[in-house]
C-alpha cells in the first residue's frame, strides 16, 4: 500500500543555542554547523520546528532565524520562568519588557506560531523565584489574549500551582501545548481535563514511570518534540530498551555521532541532541501505543498543526 511522505514537526527546538552555531561555553569548537542539522532534519521527516523563545532577546532570535529559514522554522515568543528575574531588570520596567514582547509579534505574525515559553519551574529557584514566576506567569496570559495566540507552556514541580493558574486563565487563550512533559498520570490527566495538548520528547522517556505516564497519555493529545540541544534519548533511559525493539520506519538511521573535538558535518555532536533524533522519541511512542511510526506521525502532525498552524501549509 503506498504511504505518504513521513510528517514531523518539532514543537520544541532552541536552534538560538550558540552549540548549533559550533560555540560551546564561550569558545568555537568546530563550524557553524547550523545549515547541516536542517538539512538533517528534513532528511528525518520534519517539515516545521519551532525556535523557542525563552526571553526577549531569544524570542528576537528566534524570528531572526525563521526568517532566514522560510516555511521550515517559526518562533515562539515569551519568557522562560527562570529568566522572568530580568524582567525587572529591563531599563524601562516590566511593562516595556511585555510592550516589546507583544511589539515583536505584532510584527511578526507570519512566523509567530505561540506565545511563549512560559509557566512555572520550582526546580530552579534559583534562577528566579516563586512570587516572580507566578507575576510574569499571570502577565504572558495577556499576550495570548490580545493576539488570539495558542501557548506554549513549562511546568516543573509546581505542587499545582500551574494547573490552578492555567485553570483560571483558561479562558483567555484559544489552546496550548505543557511540553517536556515529566509528571505522573494525575497531572496529565489535569492537563488534559484543561484541553491542553502534551508535549513529549527524551526527558519524558527516562523512567519505566515515565513511560506509563506517556503510555496513558491519548494519541490525539500528544505532540512531539526534541528540546535540543537537550533531552536526547540516552542509553540509561528506560525508553532505550524500547528504541533497541524498533524497527525504524522507511529505513531511517540516526547519523553517525562524533566528539565535537572530531567534528564532521555529516555527523551528530555527541552530547548535542539536534532536531533530526525526533525519530528515537517517534519510535519509542510508537512502542508505547502499539501504532506503527508512520501512523502516529500523521496523527502528532494534525494535532499540531491544528493547533499552531491552521493557516500555514507545511510542505
Amino acid at each position: 500500500m503506498f504511504r505518504k511522505a513521513m510528517k514531523l514537526i518539532d514543537i520544541g527546538a532552541n536552534l538560538t543555542d550558540p552549540v548549533f552555531r559550533g560555540k560551546y561555553r564561550g569558545k568555537q569548537a568546530h563550524p557553524d554547523d547550523l545549515v547541516h542539522i536542517l538539512a538533517r532534519a528534513r532528511a528525518s521527516g520534519i517539515v516545521g520546528m519551532m525556535v523557542t523563545g525563552g526571553n526577549l532577546k531569544e524570542s528576537a532570535e528566534a524570528i531572526r532565524l525563521s526568517r532566514e529559514y522560510p516555511g521550515q522554522l517559526f518562533a515562539t515568543v515569551g519568557c522562560h520562568p527562570t529568566r522572568t528575574s530580568e524582567v525587572d531588570r529591563h531599563s524601562n520596567g516590566a511593562t516595556a519588557y511585555f510592550t516589546e514582547l507583544r511589539q515583536l509579534i505584532d510584527a511578526n505574525r507570519d512566523v509567530v506560531v505561540a506565545v511563549g515559553e512560559c509557566g512555572l519551574d520550582y526546580d530552579r529557584l534559583h534562577f528566579s523565584g516563586k512570587d516572580v514566576q507566578n507575576k510574569y506567569f499571570e502577565r504572558q496570559f495577556e499576550l495570548a489574549e490580545a493576539t488570539g495566540l495558542p501557548m506554549f507552556l513549562h511546568d516543573r514541580n509546581t505542587g499545582g500551582d500551574f494547573v490552578r493558574i492555567v485553570r483560571e486563565n483558561r479562558s483567555r487563550f484559544s489552546n496550548g501545548v505543557v511540553h517536556s512533559f515529566t509528571g505522573t498520570v494525575e497531572e496529565a490527566r489535569a492537563l488534559l481535563d484543561l484541553g491542553l495538548y502534551i508535549g513529549i520528547n527524551g526527558c519524558s522517556l527516562k523512567t519505566e514511570e515515565n513511560l506509563a505516564v506517556v503510555k496513558s497519555i491519548p494519541v490525539d493529545r500528544l505532540m512531539i518534540e526534541t528540546d535540543c540541544p537537550y533531552c536526547d534519548v540516552r542509553r540509561t533511559h528506560a525508553g532505550h530498551k524500547l528504541l533497541e525493539q524498533a524497527s525504524m520506519a522507511g529505513g531511517w538511521a540516526a547519523p553517525d555521532s562524533k566528539k565535537k573535538e572530531r567534528w564532521a558535518s555529516d555527523s551528530t555532536v555527541k552530547g548535542r541532541n539536534e532536531p533530526c533524533m525526533i525519530r528515537q522519541v517517534l519510535a519509542v511512542m510508537a512502542q508505547l501505543h502499539s501504532i506503527s511510526e508512520e501512523d502516529l506521525a500523521e496523527r502528532l502532525f494534525e494535532n499540531t498543526k491544528a493547533v499552531f498552524f491552521k493557516d500555514i501549509e507545511l510542505q
